[in-house]
């Protein structure tokens, strides 16, 4: 298992790479042996050298042999096998991310002579070499803004127990860079992973139930407490460094312009697990979160603040907010400071104890407690200020100045969070509302026009439309009680905590409305006796289908032209949001398809907001598969065209993306880093747009290849009669259900139905049988519509990848699925099926399509190879599939056996295990679940 894996740099770091891989594949080994015998390595290892010989050279009599051999693995070797590499993919994974760290290492230790792409001084350092005057550098830091919003959507495979070994073998493995590690010591450390990668070994990777709501919070919060409470305000303090180093003569405080939200806990479309209640207890694991960092914070700041007054003067502000103190607070927990020449320490002390007040419900007295986080930071910039007055400007900018930065960023919610439900079950509520109170007999049934006229006319009328008095149905009742969660949640622990509700399949202005309208009901709407409208509470469409897209610039402008919901927006500082749905679009028409409408329909509704001067927040809800519109967060930022991101963008991070980007510090470091970086080019480019030499012509191009790629798409999904009995039969998709990765349905309803699919199950099975079908099918019958075996007309194509932005990374992107995809493999998953005849039909089809966008991406970007434009990614791609490969034909198998079993109404929950542990080890051999 020592064999390197991954592509060969040049680099200094490249060797350390390779040995990283060949270290921890030796020590796998040495554990396979201790575990298994050499029964086990040997197996192993003649597994993988036919597998690697295959890819090279197919040789039919080798293929026989080689299937044979899995086939004919005992279930207790045959499960350790599958552990093998499935494991080796996860050190493997753990060697990468530790490269990305030392690369950016090496790029610091030469500071000066270069930067490195992407970096936060490097994007400085070009603003200045471009000559930008210091006034419109500040205003490009004043206006960029990026959300990323955690959600619970299930695609993390990996457990928590799992992670954490990851983590300790990483922080090891870095170790053995270090040139001043005698010889006992790196033996020493040599032990110690092998002990790790025992104990990972040894690790159930699989949960033996799904987790809670609850659980997935506390998973989430996770990254808070290990490393974003740390990591965002030392990213901070590098812009400013950067700013301060190319621009000297100016005074910079860079404005909170990068935060974390969370979706977990605050989400219930479809998931009828996240109750008002739930919400509740989720707010209070944030605070609980966010005031127990503040406390350690606070106990490591007292160890540095010994100054006397034997020695320096401190301000006279700092010895009156001590005496206040005195006055208000008693000291519970500890004792006053034994020293009283040490006034830091005794402010320290008092402030402890306000923190540990908070939230506390046996403490009434408001003076004995922080109600805000502002409060909270008024106290640490009197210590500031005091500290400033005697010079001590080191301490201040290495303590204080960081905890004023974290309470600003985290306040005391740690996450704004923010709170989904599906349009329908607004509706459903609206409509028993409306009825029980003789208003109107079936909302529901009213056409569009007059929903809107009668709920706007409701926003308009000062009285309540819902009764204390009266029983509603279970399902209104929570509705209603999530809308009162809200309010006491703004007033308990601060108004920023929920300032969002997204509507799931917003179709019409009526979806908005309606939650305007349930905002009414406990006061997140309401008219003052001036006539000043407050609203703390922004209803936020998701427009998710092709249809939808297409509808939703109309569908904001009848919303601004109203009223009482332009006055809404008014007072949430002439902002909306809008949510975009990578994944539902991608599900709808495509991958080609929902890439061009989800860009045509940022640029409409743009327009429209630009039209009635309202800012516009997108909110992009991209998943982390190509499938579903992922991609590195840098590039996702800048796939936006710039003019576009004025109001602020907003990205969802899911599933396994939050481990690969979240789990270390220093991997989390540079990737907002990068995304800062990108956020800073995105609004140079807004301020100075580089006009890209496009064709007038090419914007109908291109519309006339999504459609002709849709018509096809949808020829396959939703009008082939057999498409979904082969897409059952030939993925594990069944199966992906019980792996107990998430507290969500996988189906928005107990249907069969493909609309009720969600995106991530749909995207998580083409991926573990290696078609990758949603990433790229149906973009090769797209383009052949515009070319026609024309070499004029390619040259065109050519030309559009070379000048047009948006055309070439929707063509790299096609690129990137096509490398992934193996339909070699994926013909091994059509031996499930049952009717041969269809499954070689489908089969053909696939392949037909595959081969003609391949063939047309080569001609387009004029290379020999598919992603020859980024050879680490190609060759790292090449290196890994002869190991994924012996994974995914042992699912074959295993699966073949399971259903056969299951038809017969047995069941055999080994086989199952070892169906699951197949899924775990593909997923992270290909770094991708849905």
């Amino acid at each position: 298992m020592a064999e390197e894996i991954n592509a060969v740099t040049k680099s200094p770091s490249g060797n350390l790479l390779r040995r990283d891989v060949r270290f921890l594949g030796n020590i796998l080994g040495e554990v396979l042996v201790h575990q298994g015998g050499n029964e086990l390595l040997t197996i192993v290892e003649k597994i993988r050298e036919m597998s690697k010989t295959m890819r090279t050279h197919y040789d039919p009599v080798l293929y026989r042999e080689y299937k044979e051999t899995i086939k004919s693995c005992a279930p207790e070797i045959r499960h350790q096998v599958i552990r093998a590499f499935a494991i080796y993919f996860q050190l493997v994974n753990i060697a990468e991310q530790n490269q990305r760290i030392r690369r950016k290492r090496e790029y610091e230790r030469s500071a000066g002579e270069m930067t490195q792409p992407g970096s936060i001084e490097n994007v400085i350092k070009d603003l200045h070499a471009r000559q930008l005057p210091v006034e419109e550098v500040k205003e490009i830091v004043k206006t960029i803004s990026l959300e990323l919003v955690m959600t619970a959507h299930p695609t993390e495979a990996m457990r928590r127990a799992v992670l954490n070994i990851h983590q300790r073998i990483a922080k090891d493995v870095m170790e053995l860079d270090n040139p001043m590690l005698t010889y006992r010591e790196r033996e020493q450390l040599r032990e110690k992973l092998l002990s790790e990668v025992l104990a990972l070994w040894q690790t159930d990777e699989i949960r033996d139930r799904k987790p809670t709501v609850i659980d997935e919070v506390r998973n989430g919060l996770y990254y808070f407490d290990e490393t974003l409470f740390d990591v965002l305000p030392d990213l901070y303090a590098e812009l400013e460094r950067c700013l301060h180093k190319y621009y000297p003569n100016e005074s910079w405080h860079a404005p909170n312009f990068l935060r974390f939200g969370s979706w977990i806990g605050g989400d219930r479309d479809g998931n009828p697990s996240v109750t008002a209640s739930v919400t509740w207890e989720t707010l209070g694991m944030h605070r609980e979160l966010a005031l127990s960092k503040y406390k350690d914070s606070l106990r490591a700041i007292l160890e540095h603040m010994s100054f006397s007054l034997n020695i320096v003067k401190v301000s006279d502000e700092l010895l009156e907010s001590i005496r206040q103190d005195r006055e208000n607070i008693p000291l519970r927990s500890e004792g006053p400071w034994r020293n009283e020449k040490e006034p830091y320490r005794i402010k320290v002390i008092y402030m402890l104890q306000k923190i540990r007040n908070t939230g506390d419900a046996s403490v009434t007295d408001p003076k004995a407690m922080y109600s805000s986080a502002d409060e909270f930071i008024a106290d640490l910039q009197i210590v500031e200020r005091s500290l400033r007055g005697h010079y001590a400007d080191y301490v201040a900018d290495r303590y204080i100045t960081k905890l004023i930065r974290q309470a600003e960023l985290f306040g005391f919610h740690m996450a704004k969070l923010d709170v989904r439900q599906h349009s329908k079950e607004h509706e459903s509520a609206m409509t028993e509302i409306l009825q029980k109170m003789g208003i109107c007999p079936d909302y529901a049934a009213l056409p569009e026009e007059e929903k809107i006229e009668l709920l706007t006319n409701i926003l308009n009328d000062p009285r309540l439309v819902a009764s204390p008095y009266i029983d509603y149905s279970e399902s209104t009742q929570e509705c209603l009680d999530v809308y009162k969660t809200i309010k006491a949640a703004q007033k308990e622990f601060g108004q920023g905590c929920i300032t969002t509700y997204l509507i799931s399949m917003t179709t019409g202005v009526s979806d908005l409305l309606e939650v305007l309208v349930f905002s009414k009901e406990v006061g997140l709407y309401r008219r003052e006796a001036d006539g000043t409208l407050i609203c703390t509470l922004q209803p936020v469409p998701l427009f998710e289908t092709i249809d939808d897209l297409h509808d939703a610039p109309r569908i904001m402008q009848r919303l601004f032209d109203i009223p009482a919901y332009r006055d809404g927006v008014r007072s949430m500082g002439e902002l909306q949001e809008i949510m975009l749905g990578y994944s539902d679009s991608n599900k709808d028409g495509g991958a080609l398809t929902a890439n061009w409408e989800l860009k045509e329909a940022l640029e409409k509704i743009t327009e429209t907001g630009n039209r009635n001067q309202v800012k516009l927040k997108f909110f992009h809800g991209r998943g982390g598969a190509l499938g579903r519109g992922g991609m590195p967060l840098n590039r996702s930022i800048l796939a936006q065209p710039p003019h576009t991101i004025g109001g602020g963008i907003k990205i969802t991070e899911q599933g396994e993306v939050l481990s690969q980007r979240y789990a270390m510090k220093g991997i989390a470091y540079r990737s907002l880093e990068q995304a800062t970086s990108s956020l800073i080019t995105a609004a140079y480019m807004a301020k100075y747009p580089q006009q890209e030499q496009n064709d007038p012509q090419w914007d109908a191009i291109m519309s006339d290849i999504s459609e002709k790629a849709r018509h096809k798409y949808q020829d396959l999904i939703f009008r082939d009669k057999d498409f979904m009995t082969f897409f059952k039969e030939s993925t594990p998709l069944p199966e992906i259900g019980e792996l107990n990765i998430g507290s969500r349905p996988s189906k928005r309803k107990n249907s069969d139905r493909f609309e009720d699919l969600r995106a991530i199950p749909w995207v998580f099975a083409w991926t573990q049988c290696r078609y990758l079908l949603p990433a790229w099918y149906a973009a090769g019958t797209g383009l052949q519509s515009f070319y026609q075996n024309q070499p004029d007309r390619m040259k065109v194509l050519q030309q559009m990848y070379r000048k047009w932005s948006f055309f070439r990374t929707t063509v790299d992107n096609l690129q990137m699925a096509m490398a992934k995809a193996d339909l070699v493999i994926a013909k091994e998953y059509g031996r499930m099926i049952k009717d041969k005849q269809l499954a070689e039909r489908m089969y053909n089809l696939i392949k037909k399509e595959y081969e003609l966008t391949s063939d047309l991406l080569l001609q387009i970007t004029g290379q020999q190879e598919i992603l020859d434009n980024v050879p680490i990614l190609q060759e790292s791609i090449r290196l890994r599939n002869p190991y994924v490969d012996p994974l995914s034909y042992m699912q074959v198998e295993l699966l073949s056996e399971l259903r056969a079993n299951r038809e017969k109404g047995e069941d055999d929950a080994e086989l199952l295990r070892e169906v699951l542990l197949t899924i775990n080890g593909i997923a992270a051999g290909l770094r991708n679940t849905g």
